[in-house]
């Protein structure tokens, strides 16, 4: 599973967010999201959306053989009504890698990113990409310390990744270097297309050296700025800050994470649920009331590796969630909510138990849609 945030809208901001036709008519977007005070904006309204989370696209999509799995989950999405996905535009060395070391790209892989995106904008669906991971799945902070590290640089930990002047080169260098990127499909350059909505910095980040949450921003972790919110979190601390994070001018919405199953292991379903109300609640004040910026609730899902799972059991999950989504969302702080995980038929091999088949879920389907219609419909409340 993932975690992270920090996302911006590009034409206003550095960091969030002519068409070439490959023999089809791609998707022809109006305009960039924005954010104004606590609200997305498109066109100069309110936008509202529901979505999902596909990691695996970029990885999927540089076998062409198995692009039809992309193509598949965006025409899904796309019937269900959801507007974002979020997924990966990062992986860094090993197996697949699209930077197989600093400043070098495999350009097949990167071919299979610009599939997504064209993808996506075929399918009306817009994007949210993060550009490395917390964790050494698919490379992440671990690989650019080691990178750093036979290169001689002085670095001790995967923390260093927040302080080295080295690695934050690399970094700076990943960001720019797809940003920069000219789509082989539709020839827009990534900078410049308004099918991706914004960028994330990095999915879930942790830092266990400075545990103010100084050096970054997380799935809603409370932290020592406002101390008294600590009694939200889960029982325990990994050095972030909700509040001081989101605070940073260049951020341009917060976003949180939640998944009560692993938080709460051996709770039961109602304990479990009552923290989701208390965890979104807070956090959907905060943003609103303090922060002064929207909110995306970008992770949350219920495993079938759960005790005691049935597919009532997350039906009823989602449903609680959307239902406190749509009823923050009429009052304009939230723009929507990203579930984890879909994923086409026959991708057993990445399976974490989160993941749902439109096509094998007609109650779930049924559900994403319902909650699809109407957050859109207060987009002409």
């Amino acid at each position: 599973m993932t975690r992270f945030s920090r996302i911006i809208s590009f034409p206003v901001l550095f960091l969030v967010v002519g068409l070439a036709c490959e023999a089809r008519v791609l998707f022809q977007f109006p305009g960039f999201v924005r954010t104004r005070n606590t609200e997305f904006i498109l066109n100069g309204g309110p936008f509202f959306f529901n979505g999902f989370n596909s990691y695996w696209m970029m990885n999927v999509a540089t076998d062409p053989s198995q692009r039809s799995k992309v193509s598949d989950v965006f025409s899904q999405a796309a019937a269900s009504r959801l507007s974002v996905c979020r997924t990966w535009a990062f992986n860094d060395g090993g197996s697949q890698a699209l930077q197989i070391s600093p400043g070098v790209y495999d350009e097949l892989v990167f071919q299979g990113l610009d599939f997504v995106i064209a993808e996506a904008r075929k399918n009306g669906i817009r994007l949210i990409l993060s550009l490395s991971n917390n964790y050494k799945d698919f490379g992440g902070r671990p690989q650019y310390v080691s990178w750093a590290k036979n290169a001689g640089a002085p670095v001790n930990s995967d923390d260093d990744f927040y302080t080295n002047e080295v690695v934050k080169g690399y970094y700076k260098n990943h960001v720019k270097r797809v940003l920069t990127r000219i789509n082989t499909i539709t020839r827009v350059a990534y900078k410049d297309d308004p099918t991706i909505m914004a960028w994330e910095l990095i999915n879930e980040p942790r830092c266990q050296v400075d545990y103010s949450g100084n050096p970054l921003i997380m799935e809603g972790f409370y932290g020592d700025s406002m101390p008294e919110k600590k009694a939200i979190n889960p029982g325990y601390q990994v050095g972030t800050d909700f509040i001081s994070n989101h605070l940073i001018k260049e951020i341009d919405f917060t976003t949180i994470h939640a998944y009560p199953d692993i938080w709460l292991s051996g709770k039961d379903d109602s304990t479990q649920m009552a923290f989701m109300q208390r965890w979104m609640t807070s956090h959907f004040t905060d943003s609103e009331t303090i922060i002064k910026k929207p909110m995306t609730f970008s992770e949350f899902g219920k495993s079938s590796k759960d005790p005691g799972y049935s597919l009532s059991a997350r039906d009823s999950f989602l449903n609680a969630v959307y239902t406190n989504i749509y009823n923050f969302a009429r009052s304009g702080g939230i723009g929507g909510g990203l579930v984890w995980q879909i994923m086409a038929e026959g991708m057993q091999s990445y399976d974490d138990g989160y993941e749902i088949v439109l096509s094998q879920n007609p109650s779930t389907s049924s559900l994403l849609a319902q909650q699809s219609n109407k957050m859109i419909a207060l987009d002409h409340a």
